[in-house]
């Protein structure tokens, strides 16, 4: 947990604690003889981790170690703590800080092709593929953010995504953000030469 570019905090609770900047987040927790490390991506934290290992301490007595991992060890885990750590120890910056020019580029040209189309197929499609970009990312509330750079309200945008997934352009996922692009929405975009894709 020591490489160059990152911050190590060890508190006195045996938890550790790791941010790299282009590498994510990882929070380090000790159960027992074990280190269970939980690493998110670079970006906002809304879930568990993406990667959890499991290693023995140094010291660990070689026949617990031979024994192996129990799952009481798992059990004991506490994800929405570490969620929490993940949270306090993510950058403050938005999670697309690299790409968000683009981002309100594309953004602000799919509010002109509204106003010049109305909801027209190409709208929608360039809509999917900013919001499923923005959720992919871990935003959280990505409604608001298009909201703002396309010129109409949250609920407007929120009708757009409806109508969008009604048409098959992207599929739903229940009580999250995102969905899939569909192939019609990928044909759309791929079609589309002021749209080079999230």
């Amino acid at each position: 947990m020591g490489r160059t570019g990152e911050t190590t905090t060890e508190a006195a609770n045996g938890v550790r604690e790791r941010e790299s900047p282009g590498d994510g987040v990882e929070v380090g927790v000790f159960q027992g003889n074990w280190l269970v490390r939980m690493w998110w991506p670079e970006g906002a934290i809304a879930g568990g981790p993406q990667r959890l290992t499991v290693t023995a301490v140094e010291d660990a007595p070689p026949g617990e170690v031979r024994r192996g991992i129990s799952s009481t060890v798992l059990r004991r885990l506490d994800i929405a703590g570490a969620v929490r750590r993940a949270q306090a120890l993510a950058p403050q910056a938005p999670p697309w800080r690299i790409a968000s020019e683009r981002l309100e580029d594309l953004a602000t040209r799919t509010g002109d092709v509204l106003a010049a189309e109305g909801v027209s197929d190409r709208y929608l499609a360039r809509l999917c593929g900013l919001y499923d970009d923005l959720a992919r990312r871990g935003v959280r509330a990505p409604v608001p953010w298009l909201a703002e750079r396309i010129g109409r309200s949250p609920q407007t945008v929120r009708d757009h995504l409806k109508a969008a997934r009604r048409d098959g352009l992207m599929t739903a996922l229940t009580g999250k953000s995102g969905g899939e692009l569909t192939d019609r929405a990928r044909v759309l975009l791929a079609s589309d030469p002021d749209f080079p894709g999230p």
